[in-house]
């Protein structure tokens, strides 16, 4: 196998749903009751196999590492998923604010 096939890329692609449901739960520690309950939540969407299993990525499971770290703090799982999609949407709106004042600040150092 060299990487010019289509499997090389998706090794460093860290949206391929590579880990299976038991393997993710192994990797963070906790239980595959976890996970079912942080995708209810809605703070991570695991994709499908064709047998129907969950499938995870590596994104996901930095997510749901955030999640676990919480939850052993001591907040509710549904409290939890909530800060972490508050926190993201935080981040993004800071994202979109920071460019917005760079192409702003452009337009005033250049006026005609």
């Amino acid at each position: 196998m060299t990487a010019d096939t289509p499997l090389g890329g998706r090794l460093d692609d860290d949206d391929y749903p590579a880990y299976t449901m038991g393997r993710a739960a192994e990797m963070l520690g906790t239980t595959p009751g976890f996970l079912r309950a942080i995708g209810e939540a809605r703070l991570i969407t695991p994709l499908r196999s064709e047998g129907g299993h969950r499938r995870y990525s590596r994104y996901q499971l930095r997510i749901a590492a955030r999640a676990r770290e919480l939850v052993d703090k001591g907040t509710p799982v549904e409290a939890a998923c909530r800060i972490i999609i508050l926190e993201d949407q935080l981040e993004e709106a800071q994202r979109i604010n920071a460019e917005y004042r760079r192409s702003t600040d452009k337009g005033t150092q250049n006026p005609g």
